[in-house]
């Protein structure tokens, strides 16, 4: 079993858990009280409730990537947050993290202000407070962007003042002025690209790219891209887009290194972007990086499921099975391992072992026992308290993290997902295109191959799980963040 992920990464697309509030603040709080007594730690924990900090080499698996969002956070530098320490006092030197924005928050309506007024006290505020919470603590940040889909957001329209697609262009304008103005250099920020179509998400791009420009701008450039909207989930548009950029002057080495997909939780998408990151590396740019990100792995457990299996076939569906989780009573002074219990009582029909599962009992989760009052002083009806989620959601970022790693492993092995390769006449296989794409200078060239293949394009489901003109931006979707199957 593999305990150190970062070792076996690789050159693949960086995938970045979207790391829950929820589950740094057992980590954080832990270390400046006894959050979670310690009678309650697993004794496979050696380390305590660090132990599933993976951002810490210690931890009971090492990764050293993840996502974190201004949405989660206490934007109040001057204030503590024990919530959220395993950020503010983490070591950079083993670890890399990328700051969400928050422009969900101001999509739902949770982050009031009149967003296109540049003077509105309570937008500015929030600017403001990102802005430094992000330079304070991140490596990597995304400006503040207003999701184009807010204008089809009820609660969002009624507090931000957001109304159609020009109003969220025009705001995030305001935002990038901004950010490109204050900030201080000790956080990148990469710009990002909205619209949920091919028309807008081009004039989104041509609006936004002077940011990036370091002809115009040669000391305060964005330094790379985050994909949102149509351009995460639309492999037609990612490739279009990649070529305008190269050809832009905007994909450059030490200057635009980075590239970010918002919410892309497919397996068969770990692969595809890594065949892309090659081809420009190859081709363009050896140091650029694709990241991507979802919050699977803590949406799974909130609804009571588990990662039980990775299934990756040869020219079929690649999944990661998830399965509603052992939670019953009964199992309050169960010592059986975890694995055996959940098998042998057929919860769930297999399972792989993690770091964090292996050496745990079936009553490490389902702690309470019948009568037992929770904090709440109440009897609820499940048997678990707040820390078995926060158990069961470091099983499942594990079991994420190698899913997509092994399936970059079978796929270099030859392993090929169905929904990449077209065998209907010849056979055409995605990396072939790709490589194609950017083999060639040409401009218009690439633009042609592109085009050659645009049924193609058409076939490959988006990361929302619909195809071609019927893919949608991520956020529009947000409860369906994983694939359940």
């Amino acid at each position: 079993m593999n305990t150190n992920l970062t070792e076996t990464q690789k050159d693949y697309a960086v995938f970045l858990p979207a790391v829950s509030g929820f589950y740094a603040t057992f980590i954080g709080k832990q270390r400046f009280e006894e959050y979670v007594n310690y009678k309650r730690i697993p004794k496979n924990f050696v380390n305590g409730v660090e132990s599933l900090n993976f951002l810490d080499p210690k931890a009971q698996f090492n990764y050293k990537w993840c996502l974190y969002s201004a949405g989660h956070a206490a934007l109040d530098l001057n204030k503590d947050a024990p919530g959220e320490d395993m950020f503010r006092n983490r070591d950079k030197s083993t670890s890399w993290t990328l700051g969400d924005s928050g422009g969900f928050q101001i999509g739902k309506g949770v982050w009031e202000g009149d967003w296109k007024d540049p003077h509105c006290p309570k937008a500015s505020k929030k600017r403001t407070a990102v802005l430094k919470w992000m330079d304070a603590l991140m490596d990597y940040g995304m400006i503040l962007d207003i999701p184009a889909w807010v204008s089809r957001s009820p609660e969002g329209q009624k507090a931000t003042g957001i109304k159609k697609y020009e109003d969220a262009l025009a705001a995030t304008d305001i935002n990038n002025q901004y950010f490109m103005k204050n900030k201080t250099g000790a956080c990148k920020f990469v710009n990002v690209l909205q619209g949920e179509n091919h028309t807008d998400a081009d004039n989104w791009y041509e609006h936004m790219k002077h940011y990036c420009d370091p002809k115009q701008y040669p000391e305060t450039h964005f330094n790379g891209w985050a994909m949102g909207g149509q351009n995460m989930c639309d492999i037609h548009l990612v490739l279009k887009r990649l070529v305008a950029l190269r050809h832009d002057g905007l994909l450059e080495k030490g200057v635009h290194d980075i590239m970010h997909f918002l919410g892309t939780s497919k397996l068969e998408w770990a692969t595809l972007l890594t065949d892309i990151q090659r081809a420009v590396r190859k081709y363009h740019n050896e140091n650029f990086t694709i990241t991507f990100d979802c919050a699977s792995p803590f949406l799974a457990t909130a609804n009571g499921q588990v990662y039980t299996s990775i299934e990756i076939e040869d020219r079929k569906k690649w999944v990661y099975r998830m399965i509603a989780s052992a939670d019953d009573k009964k199992y309050s002074t169960d010592t059986r391992p975890w694995r055996d219990g959940v098998l042998a009582d057929s919860i769930f029909p297999k399972f792989e072992d993690s770091p964090v599962t292996k050496g745990l009992t079936m009553k490490d989760v389902c702690i309470y026992a019948p009568g037992d009052l929770n904090k709440m002083k109440k009897e609820g009806k499940t048997s678990w308290d707040s820390f078995s989620y926060a158990i069961q959601m470091g099983h499942n970022i594990w079991m994420h993290l190698t899913a997509v790693q092994e399936a970059n492993r079978q796929y270099d092995a030859g392993m090929i997902p169905a929904m990449l390769v077209d065998e209907s006449f010849d056979r055409v296989m995605l990396k072939d295109i790709v490589e194609a794409i950017f083999a060639t200078s040409n401009k218009e060239e690439s633009e042609m191959i592109i085009e050659e293949y645009s049924r193609y394009w058409m076939s490959i489901i988006g990361t929302r799980g619909a195809v071609g003109k019927k893919t949608v931006n991520a956020s529009t979707q947000f409860a369906n963040l994983f694939e359940e199957v």
